[in-house]
């Protein structure tokens, strides 16, 4: 008894106080730093709510979904960030020095870290200006998928493999993005040179007509096929082409529906899609023949027998 009533004496008192307020401090740091942290978390998500409502279709929706994760992260960041230094000072290390020594290592680490610096600065401008958001299938950096994640530093796209690609936004020059606002689906066939042209455009005005009044796909085409006639002579078809308005992401569905009924309806018309195994081969004429053997020059049999001897 005597050690704990040793311990509740007054000069014992004043040596752990001090301790006390600072843990009950820290501690309250973090419990405000972690309400503050619900707090702006159901703020942001009842402003993906309300402005979700007031969206115009489905990418207003997903630049909604975009920005709203953005908005997340940073504000993560700059709580811990700030309950980090707040932390700090309460157990005695100051935090000025530290800022100091940030601010000139901050310039040295900025010349080796430029990429960095531009990772935020490319994607800061990529969500403004609305060039990527989260949904879309894009073509960036030489890489082509769906974008599950996009933020500040890096986009994370999947491909139709499955595969995931991780590519820093310093590396993003060019974005081709397939899923804006509309979509065409191109549609080339190739037919023999015998075929009659206009046969073939008329059958594939049909297929198209016919694939938009069918439930299943047509409101998935926004209008009738667009026939744009020859699009290449080949060495052996005649390349045709069309194209099919679809919303985003339905143009690869509509033109494998679409393949599949020109490939029926051609048969049941017998036209003929050229392939290796029905190529005809043309012989050259006779006269082009023979004028090709007399620039042969025969060898004999002993000139054979001296070439061997010389090898």
């Amino acid at each position: 008894m005597q050690p704990l009533l040793e311990s509740l004496s007054p000069g014992a008192w004043q040596h752990w106080a001090p301790i006390f307020q600072t843990t009950m401090r820290v501690l309250a740091i973090i419990i405000v730093a972690w309400l503050l942290y619900n707090f702006i978390h159901r703020l942001i998500e009842k402003f993906r709510t309300l402005m979700a409502l007031k969206a115009h279709g489905v990418e207003g929706i997903k630049r909604i979904e975009t920005l709203t994760r953005v908005f997340r992260y940073t504000a993560s960041v700059a709580i811990t960030v700030i309950a980090g230094m707040l932390i700090l000072t309460e157990v005695g290390v100051s935090i000025a020095p530290i800022l100091g020594a940030a601010g000139v290592v901050g310039v040295a680490v900025g010349f080796g870290a430029q990429s960095l610096v531009k990772d935020y600065f490319t994607g800061l401008f990529l969500l403004l200006e609305n060039q990527i958001r989260q949904g879309d299938i894009v073509d960036v950096a030489g890489k082509s998928g769906e974008v599950e994640e996009i933020t500040l530093r890096y986009m994370r796209l999947r491909d139709g493999e499955g595969a995931v690609h991780y590519i820093p936004n310093s590396l993003v020059t060019t974005v081709t993005n397939r899923t804006r606002d509309f979509a065409y689906a191109v549609i080339d066939i190739g037919i023999g040179y015998k075929e009659n042209i206009d046969d073939v455009l008329n059958i594939m005005r049909t297929v198209g007509h016919d694939l938009r009044n069918t439930s299943d796909f047509g409101p998935k085409i926004l209008n009738d096929i667009e026939i744009d006639g020859v699009e290449k002579l080949g060495e052996s078809a005649v390349t045709l082409r069309g194209r099919i308005k679809t919303p985003p992401l339905e143009q690869w569905g509509v033109k494998r529906e679409f393949l599949k009924r020109l490939k029926i309806a051609l048969d049941a018309h017998h036209v003929e899609i050229p392939s290796p195994h029905n190529m005809t081969l043309h012989m050259a004429h006779d006269k082009d023949v023979a004028s090709q053997a007399r620039n042969v020059v025969p060898i004999s049999k002993g000139d054979v027998n001296d070439s061997r001897k010389n090898d």
